[in-house]
């Protein structure tokens, strides 16, 4: 039977300006172009799995303003399960300010509202609405405070579903909160910065940072801190694609097609939301990881966090014509 992906996360509003180059600290950069985007990673995450046909649910929180407003309709357009996403009195919805230069790169800063009023109970309240069970997926975001991120972990492992947490932003998280999770999906930045808080936490030095597989070993391994990631770490790496380490070192490389960049923004989470929507279908860490590197990459041919996100017959199409 195919599951469902439950996402627990944030959910913005992004206020984006693409220019020729981005600016220097104390730099002003004119004659950019502005949009306003839906974003937070909790939602795009949410879509980018239903794009690809996984029935999905949100639980977040909104602002009561008009941006919450409009996150929730415009998440409710793309069919998504909103039961669990609380409007909060008082709060503001999340904003993400984000600069995007001419070759796609981008910086981005947060101001998390609402998102960081989520509590351990709001989650134990919503998770009561969509009851997780064995073949559901839990992915979970930590764009929400850490400890309403590890009581979505830790009830979506005692339902038996598969726990996914992407540690974006990476700081605050240690073995109580991922080692709950089943797999662990950092970029490489994300990745060393968790060696390294590990590290400083059992007074070791941190493996060597130039392969991804001596980091994510170090996160997999269980040791008397506390268990490790459960099953698998996939480490993102940009344009080269992925990286997906097992326990016992086995490790696998997932290749990114070629493809011309418009706009990354989204990128990491159409993977996390694909990989998401794989796992829920039955399909094996290892194929669910492939598509997912794929559909990223797909993504980063268009411009928009969610705008760029394919839907199942375009990745079908691109996988195809990739091939062909």
């Amino acid at each position: 039977m195919t599951g469902r992906v439950i996402v627990v996360g944030s959910v913005n509003v992004d206020l984006v300006v693409s220019g020729e180059r981005l600016p220097a600290p104390g730099e002003t950069v004119t004659g950019g172009r502005f949009a306003r985007h839906h974003g937070g990673k909790g939602g795009n995450q949410a879509v980018a799995a239903v794009r690809l046909g996984a029935e999905t649910a949100f639980i977040g929180a909104v602002g009561d303003d008009a941006f919450g407003q409009e996150a929730r309709a415009a998440l409710a357009a793309e069919g998504i399960s909103l039961d669990g996403l609380l409007t909060l009195a008082g709060e503001m919805t999340g904003v993400a300010v984000i600069l995007v230069d001419a070759t796609g790169e981008n910086l981005i800063s947060v101001a998390g509202g609402a998102n960081l009023a989520l509590t351990p109970a709001h989650v134990r309240d919503a998770m009561t609405r969509f009851l997780p069970r064995s073949g559901d997926v839990v992915l979970v975001g930590h764009e929400i405070p850490t400890t309403a991120a590890r009581e979505a972990l830790r009830l979506g492992s005692d339902a038996g579903a598969t726990t996914i947490l992407n540690p974006a932003p990476a700081g605050g998280l240690d073995r109580a909160t991922f080692g709950l999770a089943d797999l662990l999906t950092p970029n490489r930045g994300e990745l060393m910065q968790l060696v390294g808080a590990e590290g400083r936490r059992i007074g070791r030095s941190s493996p060597a940072a130039d392969r991804p597989e001596h980091g994510a070993g170090t996160l997999l391994d269980h040791n008397a801190e506390g268990p490790g990631v459960r099953s698998a770490v996939l480490v993102t790496l940009g344009p080269a694609g992925a990286m997906l380490l097992r326990a016992g070192g086995v490790a696998l490389d997932l290749a990114a097609p070629s493809v011309t960049p418009i706009d990354t923004v989204g990128a990491g989470d159409t993977l996390n939301g694909a990989l998401a929507a794989g796992l829920a279908a039955g399909t094996s860490i290892e194929d669910a990881s492939r598509r997912a590197v794929v559909a990223a990459s797909l993504a980063t041919t268009r411009s928009g966090a969610r705008e760029g996100m394919p839907t199942s017959a375009e990745l079908a199409t691109f996988q195809v014509s990739e091939h062909a």
